[in-house]
């Protein structure tokens, strides 16, 4: 199996993916290590020579910032840390988004301004090298002082408690500790702190919904051209002329893909009886490539956020400094995640329209896409079920980065809320893939009554659609179809990035 060297460099969106999609193990650079080493040795230096109070270090957390801590007892401070921080609800996270928390862990660790002992980052690494997931649950981070939780919850396996999923299976931490001959880590002062402390876990979730926003985004424009091709609608909207006088990137990559996709069928050439189509097949581009404007934007925060120290406090070992701040707190993840919620949303929405006028019975198509309307209802709810669908995402489209819910008997008196923004978009996307199988679904029937060619492109969509689901010739049950043709497209991997 290869490795992906960590370095005292920049770490990207397309490395993070490079490493989960070929499931690289990690190891860390000489300079790394001496960077880790060096901060963990003045820390040590600084409690045994110093009678100053360090956070989190000699003191209480939160609220109980002004108890002292005996000297003797700075390791139990930390383990009692990690198990009353461990009190998430919820469901299980899974274990894709759990792996990028793992490994945003160590990447931010192994910064040296955590003061963590080298055996500490290399257990986390150990877990991460062997596909060893602790069991993570989605509520109970605020999004500031840290995803303390989560983190904690992650971090039980390290002192021998709480679980671990293996090849499918939940096992006790112990059980697997045991199995290979490892003995649990007795933390030392700092660390237990360093561990929950930080943005991983929604940075993690979010990392994920990104990779699957690209994803959505393409399947959007392809999806999109079938029902275009289904409704004979007219190309010239998807004109590099009418891009080039609103300069976005999004909206010339959209109406770019549009006319590749499309490019060779009969639709180019056929007579339109409509001067303009409606706004969801016509502003495909402006809708659309706005909603990929804002997945490169947040791509950008995300390549910020992975190289950023979020712990508290921060160690600087050549400045001979200790510092307190607030590196922990998720706005700027909190927000840029309720602009995605939005932009995801907004495919959804737009996809839903171009569905429910496949069904209208206009352009010579039969009403609900049936050939006996009446005695068949045809498609007629699948269209509810995606106007439900788009419903349920308004809501989750609320920001959560409006809400502030004072914590720690107000010490926390302002917090992002960023963690459960991060589940509501999860949610929005999974709504998504649904949303869109039901177009592609709609649209491959619309062109079972239609007899001019499509593209190569278009058609080769279609065949694939037609091994999942059938033509629909009379009235059948289609909740399996939609849960075969979305599982369909979650599989296909868009997001691939380029190397910059």
């Amino acid at each position: 199996m290869s490795n992906f060297i960590l370095k005292d460099n920049k770490i990207t969106l397309y490395d993070i993916n490079h490493i989960i999609c070929n499931n690289l193990q990690i190891e860390l650079d000489n300079n790394l290590i001496k960077k880790v080493k060096n901060s963990r040795s003045f820390l040590e230096k600084k409690i045994s020579k110093s009678d100053d109070v360090i956070y989190g270090v000699n003191t209480g957390f939160g609220d109980l910032h002004n108890i002292k801590i005996e000297q003797k007892k700075l390791s139990e401070l930390q383990l009692n840390l990690i198990r009353s921080h461990a009190c998430g609800t919820g469901k299980k996270i899974n274990v894709e988004i759990v792996r990028l928390m793992l490994l945003l862990k160590i990447i931010s660790l192994s910064k040296g301004n955590s003061g963590v002992r080298i055996e500490t980052i290399n257990r986390l690494i150990f877990l991460f090298n062997n596909n060893l997931f602790p069991i993570v649950y989605e509520y109970g981070s605020l999004g500031a002082s840290g995803d303390l939780a989560p983190l904690a919850h992650m971090s039980l396996p390290l002192i021998g408690e709480g679980e671990l999923e293996f090849q499918g299976k939940i096992q006790n931490s112990k059980t697997i500790l045991k199995k290979y001959k490892i003995d649990k880590i007795n933390l030392a002062p700092k660390e237990g702190l360093a561990l929950i402390n930080g943005t991983q876990y929604m940075l993690a979730s979010f990392i994920y919904s990104v990779f699957h926003a690209y994803n959505l985004s393409e399947l959007a424009d392809n999806i999109s051209c079938v029902s275009i091709d289904g409704y004979n609608c007219n190309l010239n909207p998807f004109n590099s002329l009418v891009s080039s006088v609103r300069d976005y990137n999004g909206q010339k990559q959209v109406s770019k893909r549009i006319l590749d996709f499309i490019k060779g069928g009969e639709i180019e050439n056929l007579e339109k009886k409509e001067t303009q189509d409606p706004y969801s097949f016509r502003c495909i581009p402006q809708v659309h490539g706005a909603s990929l404007d804002v997945i490169n934007y947040c791509s950008d925060i995300i390549n910020t956020e992975i190289n950023s120290v979020t712990d508290n406090p921060l160690i600087f070992d050549e400045k001979e400094m200790i510092i307190s701040g607030g590196n922990f707190h998720g706005q700027p993840l909190a927000l840029s995640i309720d602009f995605l919620k939005l932009s995801i949303s907004e495919l959804g929405n737009i996809s839903e329209r171009r569905t429910f006028n496949l069904m209208s019975g206009k352009r010579g198509l039969p009403v609900f896409l049936t050939e006996k309307p009446g005695i068949y209802s045809g498609l007629m709810i699948l269209q509810y079920t995606a106007a439900s669908l788009v419903s349920s995402n308004k809501q989750f489209s609320t920001p959560a980065s409006t809400d502030s819910i004072t914590s720690s008997n107000g010490q926390e008196d302002h917090v992002s809320m960023g963690a459960n923004g991060a589940n509501q978009l999860l949610n929005i996307i999974n709504n998504v893939y649904d949303v869109l199988s039901i177009e592609l679904i709609s649209a491959c029937q619309a062109k079972e009554f239609n007899n001019y060619k499509t593209s190569k492109q278009v058609e080769k969509l279609i065949k694939k659609v037609r091994k999942l689901s059938k033509k629909i010739t009379k009235d059948r049950a289609l909740y399996k179809d939609v849960k075969i043709i979305s599982r369909f497209l979650k599989n296909q991997r868009y997001f691939i990035f380029k190397k910059s």
